[in-house]
């Protein structure tokens, strides 16, 4: 049997990435983005019109997408901090997921193993912030790692061989990032190689899970 995987957010750097590579590696790729399919994945109309179009059973679910920051930049202070943007990454960050979450649910096989990825980032993690600032970003992706966790529970019901996981692909270099050349980065493609090795090697057991592109735990 062909395996079959979907992307959201494959319009993107890393999502574009990890399509290239998975059908590098002899998987079927169904693409969604909000530039080729007009997904707007904080609609959940929309993502339910999309992805109830799909009659797939899809062994893989990748969710790609994700903002940084608002035309601001990330905040140094508390003092800078707006509430409309945080309520911006919220939407594309937590709640744009958390949706894909829901909707996709009928698309994922019960009969054998499946995962479900989406790309969090090392600075949602509360146990290792160090450095503070970067407000609305390491919130929204906290709550993310948060939606994955408690999901993975309810799955594991009814998905047995389900493996839903946080991912940290460290620091790509994408328009994403290009104002940050302080962090040292890594090609779009050796990111989504390093990714879906992590995704290979990992196990219903390990469901839940936040790791990073080396498929080391990341603390919550």
């Amino acid at each position: 049997m062909e395996r079959q995987a979907l992307v959201i957010g494959a319009s993107g750097g890393i999502g574009q990435a990890l399509a290239i590579e998975l059908e590098t590696r002899g998987i079927r790729v169904t693409c969604l983005s909000r530039s080729q399919d007009g997904l707007n994945i904080t609609s959940e109309s929309d993502v339910s019109r999309k992805l109830g179009r799909l009659e797939k059973k899809f062994d893989l679910v990748i969710v790609a997408t994700g903002v940084l920051s608002g035309a601001q930049g990330p905040e140094k202070t508390i003092r800078a901090l707006s509430s409309r943007e945080m309520v911006d990454l919220f939407a594309v960050n937590t709640i744009g997921p958390a949706i894909v979450l829901k909707h996709v649910i009928g698309l994922l096989p019960k009969d054998r193993r499946a995962v479900i990825a989406v790309l969090s980032a090392r600075v949602g993690s509360i146990g290792d912030n160090t450095l503070g600032g970067w407000y609305s970003y390491r919130a929204s992706k906290a709550a993310l790692n948060q939606v994955i966790r408690t999901a993975s529970i309810e799955l594991k019901r009814t998905h047995k061989h389900l493996i839903c996981t946080a991912l940290h692909p460290g620091t790509v270099a994408t328009e994403f990032t290009q104002n940050y050349p302080q962090h040292k980065t890594v090609a779009p493609q050796q990111a989504a190689s390093n990714l879906l090795n992590v995704i290979d090697g990992l196990t219903p057991e390990d469901s839940g899970g936040f790791f990073d592109w080396a498929g080391k735990t990341v603390p919550w």
